[in-house]
């Protein structure tokens, strides 16, 4: 059997930035789904890692990330998806999961071949994060209910570029766990 890991990707956020009033009704939408794989991806013990923008602040760590955003505006959509104890956390700080972060060596170190993706944003991290775990000769699952977009149109084709281009499954986030 394939050891996966669900990776969430920049859902621990403030929403201040110059995008987030186009994210924020498709954020909302999938907050849902990820919780739910979240669940049955703790239930089964299915490693749940975190990587996440530090938004420019480089003095900050995970625990600053997540209290920060809990404390803003938009803290409804980031305390269902607040990672737990056992969560593994990545601060990443441009768009792929895999550029100059240490989560080569991590999912190396737990023998990970197959990466379950979730978050935002569809058309920029996580197709990128998608190409990139594609190169590494690691399996790409997203969950297309469990990632929000700006833009809709661009949204669905890099789902389509997923698919055809890096073989990634397309599933919904109540088909996923390896």
């Amino acid at each position: 059997m394939v050891k996966c890991a669900v990776i969430v990707i920049d859902m621990i956020n403030t929403y201040d930035h110059p995008d987030a009033g186009l994210l924020l009704s498709s954020a909302e939408k999938v907050v849902p789904a990820i919780v739910r794989l979240l669940a049955r991806a703790r239930e089964r013990g299915v490693p749940v890692i975190y990587v996440n923008d530090n938004f420019g602040e480089w003095r900050s760590h995970h625990g600053e990330i997540v209290d920060t955003a809990l404390s803003g505006p938009h803290a409804h959509l980031v305390e269902p998806l607040r990672p737990t104890d056992d969560s593994l956390f990545v601060v990443k700080a441009r768009h792929s999961i895999f550029y100059e972060t240490p989560l080569t060596y991590l999912l190396s170190t737990l023998g990970i071949e197959q990466v379950i993706l979730c978050g935002q944003v569809t058309e920029q991290c996580v197709l990128y994060s998608a190409l990139d775990a594609h190169i590494r000769h690691l399996g790409v699952t997203v969950a297309h209910d469990g990632v929000a977009h700006i833009h809709e149109d661009l949204a669905d084709a890099a789902l389509r570029m997923m698919e055809r281009n890096m073989g990634a499954a397309i599933r919904s986030a109540d088909e996923l766990l390896c």
